[in-house]
């Protein structure tokens, strides 16, 4: 039962506060902060504090965010901005007077008319004056002799002390609620970066690994006992860790995958499955995933033959917490999961007839009440996939936002796209706040890749009778350190064994290079570290079809630049120096896990596939000087492809034909111009075999859709670029120059971006030059 607090231990409060036994005499030091006053007033009203952990207030030091936490909960004040409280500030007495009406809940009604007996209350402002009528009708607020209440004036301690005392004799606190301060926490595509190593460049990075995220994770948990860790999927691939483990150091069964081994040290509570999880066959990632102590949850992949769930679609965990008044007890916490539909085209031959993927939104539309009625408090959804837009499209890939809209989920870990959020969003989604880490009201962490960033989602839940309702969340994501001083030992020693025994794997030699091979102009001009890839697949191919009913047909092959500064990172490009060439080397030439494929297609269906990769570039105006960017930042470099065995010019000054989906956007636009075969016009219906790999080949590129064969080979692209150095022993990387820009007006000034290392290797004559500083630590070039 509350007891009103007595004169003696306002006094005792106020003491302890430090604002007793103020001097007087010093104006400026008798004068109340913001801050201050806040804590004096939920000192005075004697309610429990919670952690502050919510306050995201930059200029709130710790020691003040839970009573700055407690006033906003009750609704008793609001900062000065979204990211500013500004405690040091001074308060004024209508300030003041304002905070401790809305504390005081009263059933009486105010007439402002009780303002009018002062003489200064024009002063007061528009939007105060109902707690102004307030205060002055229940005697918080007199007034001076001269018929003033000086509202402007900044609050003295001696009249704080008054309003203090005259405000308790009015509240009465209502009874509250229990509440339990729940803790999310999430990864997302970790990409088997778990040790803070990169492969390519064999040499230590800072910039990533779960042995680092794994010190925020415990930190995270140190702050908030009451704590869930789930992982967002894209765990098992994405490094030559994750080839070792899967062709060289073959999982045994019962064996632990290094990755699995990592999340169950740190203790995760549940994880869902990405898009990479597929990408060597369902069979491995069986033994990988049983192995876990850990629940993994999919809700959208269904058994093709029986039409039921293949996995888990979710769980449901008693989460022992405490709550507010100390107690233990328990919340009960559903978690489900889903990946993006087009892991069918993206893993045809692992996963065709041998699994359907239902949309993802209406199935967490569908499973969310099934949760429910299973009797959770909490739902968090782990989606594995972009935001997208507000539109629904049966099948689309990225779809949380359209996640945040459904009812019941109360928050969300996503990933996918590699992106941090709490961040900057598409500015047509509407309802996103990105200090609260929230879209439509639901908390949303997306946090970044390979271990860059920890997703920290804070619910608070109200006891309601004999049920907890969320009753607020934020997001927010926190930054691992940019050196080696948070690397956690335990999780380094578990992997020690895989992440040597890879180290070992990617430094075998396998022939030389007679120069440097970088990816640095990759997207404007021909490129030596597509023309390895795609000599390479050519030969394979070769080789494969021969005495086949398609030995007689020509063979053109298909690269792209995988390492272009992909997602705004200036370092993420390919550079290997002239000498040996390591297994190391040919990873970073070709970053992913995917096979060989072949497409039969027509000089049509080349023609659109390449005006398909034109769209990487933005329209030049032949008619401007201004500056002018050619890279379309929208248009990923993956799909920028390049096709060996042809010749051909792009002309940039033409609009378009295709978005960066694919959709016809201009239908007679032709940026491919002088497209030949042999030194001749192609044959728009000759038939050609194209060299790629299942990733494309399974797509829906233009040109790539109106293929009358295709074939998925069982081996990787990345080895059939070893067996050409090998065999060869000493290559050659020069660019064939198959394929060049379309001459531009002299007048034009046309600029892209790359590394600010590319400097080093221009060419001498090139037609490359560096101009100067560009964004986000890339460098500017101008191309003529």
């Amino acid at each position: 039962m509350w007891k009103k607090v007595s004169a003696s231990a306002l006094a005792l409060s106020l003491a302890v506060t430090g604002f007793a036994n103020v001097d007087q005499t010093n104006a400026a030091a008798n004068e109340v902060t913001r801050g201050e006053y806040v804590k004096a007033v939920i000192d005075a009203m004697g309610v429990k504090l919670g952690t502050g952990a919510t306050i995201k207030f930059e200029d709130v030091p710790d020691s003040l965010k839970p009573y700055i936490e407690k006033a906003i909960e009750l609704k008793l004040v609001s900062g000065k901005t979204e990211t500013q409280f500004a405690p040091n500030e001074k308060i004024t007495r209508e300030e003041a007077v304002v905070i401790v009406a809305n504390a005081v809940q009263s059933n009486e009604t105010f007439s402002e008319d009780v303002l009018n007996q002062f003489k200064d209350n024009q002063e007061i402002k528009e939007e105060n004056r109902d707690e102004m009528a307030k205060a002055v009708g229940l005697g918080i607020l007199t007034g001076y002799e001269d018929k003033t209440i000086k509202p402007t004036n900044v609050l003295s301690y001696k009249h704080l002390d008054k309003i203090l005392e005259r405000f308790l004799e009015d509240y009465k606190p209502a009874e509250s609620n229990t509440t339990v301060s729940l803790r999310i926490l999430g990864t997302s595509d970790i990409h088997t970066n778990i040790m803070n190593y990169d492969y390519y460049k064999d040499t230590e990075s800072n910039s990533l690994g779960l042995v680092k995220t794994a010190t925020l994770i415990k930190q995270a948990q140190k702050e908030n006992s009451n704590s869930l860790l789930f992982d967002n999927g894209d765990a098992i691939q994405g490094t030559p860790l994750g080839s070792y483990k899967q062709a060289i150091d073959v999982l045994e069964d019962g064996e632990e995958h290094p990755s699995i081994t990592a999340m169950e040290l740190l203790g995760y509570d549940a994880a869902t499955l990405g898009n990479h999880e597929f990408n060597y066959g369902l069979d491995y990632l069986d033994e990988v995933v049983d192995d876990a102590d850990f629940p993994y949850v999919n809700a959208n992949i269904r058994d093709a033959n029986t039409k039921d769930y293949k996995y888990t679609p979710y769980v449901l965990i008693d989460k022992e917490v405490v709550d507010s008044t100390g107690k233990t007890t328990t919340i009960k916490v559903g978690v489900t999961g889903i990946v993006p539909p087009q892991i069918l085209n993206w893993d045809k031959s692992n996963l065709f007839g041998k699994v359907t993927v239902d949309d993802s939104v209406e199935a967490v539309e569908k499973v969310v009440p099934e949760i429910q009625q299973a009797g959770a408090d909490v739902i968090v959804v782990l989606s594995h996939s972009g935001f997208g837009d507000a539109t629904h499209e049966a099948g689309e890939e990225d779809v949380t936002y359209l996640l945040t809209k459904v009812e019941g989920v109360d928050a969300i870990i996503t990933g996918h796209a590699h992106g941090v959020f709490p961040g900057e969003v598409d500015a047509s989604l509407t309802g996103v706040d990105a200090e609260k880490g929230t879209m439509n009201g639901v908390p949303v962490v997306m946090p970044g890749k390979y271990g860059s960033h920890l997703g920290v989602i804070d619910l608070t839940l109200e006891q309601q009778g004999e049920d907890w309702e969320v009753v607020a969340g934020t997001g927010e994501v926190r930054e691992i350190a940019e050196d080696a001083s948070d690397v956690d030992a335990t999780i380094a020693a578990a992997v020690k064994e895989a992440h040597e025994g890879t180290i070992e794997y990617v430094r075998e030699a396998v022939g030389e290079t007679t120069a440097d091979i970088h990816s640095y102009f990759s997207q404007v001009q021909d490129d030596p570290s597509i023309q390895i890839v795609t000599d390479a697949q050519k030969a394979y191919v070769q080789g494969k079809i021969k005495g086949t009913e398609f030995e007689s047909l020509p063979v053109l092959s298909a690269g792209a630049p995988f390492k272009a500064g992909t997602r705004s990172d200036p370092e993420y490009y390919t550079f290997v120096p002239k000498g040996q060439l390591a297994i190391k080397n040919v990873a970073d030439l070709y970053l992913y896990d995917n096979t060989l494929a072949i497409l039969k297609v027509t000089g049509a269906d080349v023609k659109e596939w390449l005006e398909m990769s034109a769209g990487q570039f933005n329209q030049i105006d032949g008619n401007s000087t201004a500056e002018q960017q050619l890279i379309n930042s929208d248009f990923r470099s993956y799909n920028y492809d390049v096709i060996d065995g042809v010749t051909y010019e792009i002309d940039v000054t033409q609009p378009a034909k295709y978005d960066a989906s694919g959709n016809v956007v201009n239908e007679d636009a032709e940026r491919i111009v002088n497209l030949q075969f042999n030194g001749e016009p192609i044959d728009l219906e000759q038939e050609f075999i194209v060299a790629t790999n299942n990733y494309r080949a399974n797509g829906t590129f233009p040109g790539v859709r109106n293929a009358t064969y295709v074939e998925i080979y069982p081996d990787e692209n990345r080895q059939a670029i070893i067996d050409y150095i090998i065999e060869n022993k000493t290559i050659d990387p020069s660019a064939d120059g198959n394929w060049k820009f379309a001459e531009l007006p002299a007048n034009v000034n046309v600029v892209f971006e790359s590394s600010k290392k590319a400097v080093e290797v221009i060419p001498e004559g090139s037609n490359i030059e560096y101009v100067g500083d560009g964004t986000d630590g890339f460098g500017k070039y101008s191309l003529k």
